[in-house]
C-alpha cells in the first residue's frame, strides 16, 4: 500500500485500521487477528503497510506514534482522524476492545 492509497482509503471509509509492521513474530499475530475480525467488523476497513517501505512514512511520522518502540504500529482512523494508536503485539481481545470503543456508534447503528 502506498501513502496515496492509504490517504484514499482513509478519505473514502469512515472506519479504518492500519497495521504497519514486518513479517516477524510480533507482527504476524496482529495481521492474523485483523484477518479473523474482518467478517465480524464489516463497518471497518482493514489495511496493512510494510514498515520498511519508504511509503510507510505516512504512519511512522504520525505524532501519535512518537516514542513507540515496538512494531507493528496499529493505527485506528475514524472520519479521517487518528482515534487510537498502539504498538507491539496485541491480543484479539485487546484489538476487539479498541474496535468496539472507537467504532461503537457505528456498530450500534447497524
Amino acid at each position: 500500500m502506498s501513502a496515496a492509497d492509504l490517504n484514499k482509503a482513509i478519505s473514502e471509509n469512515e472506519n479504518v485500521m492500519v497495521i504497519c509492521g514486518r513479517m516477524g513474530p510480533m507482527c504476524i499475530p496482529v495481521y492474523g487477528i485483523a484477518e479473523e475480525l474482518e467478517e465480524e467488523y464489516r463497518h471497518v476497513k482493514f489495511y496493512d503497510m510494510e514498515f520498511d517501505n519508504p511509503e510507510s512514512y505516512i504512519i511512522r511520522n504520525l505524532p501519535e506514534v512518537r516514542g513507540f518502540m515496538g512494531i507493528p504500529f496499529t493505527i485506528y482512523y475514524r472520519s479521517g482522524k487518528v482515534v487510537k494508536a498502539t504498538s507491539s503485539i496485541q491480543t484479539k481481545d485487546q484489538v476487539k476492545a479498541i474496535l468496539d470503543k472507537e467504532f461503537t456508534s457505528v456498530v450500534n447503528a447497524e
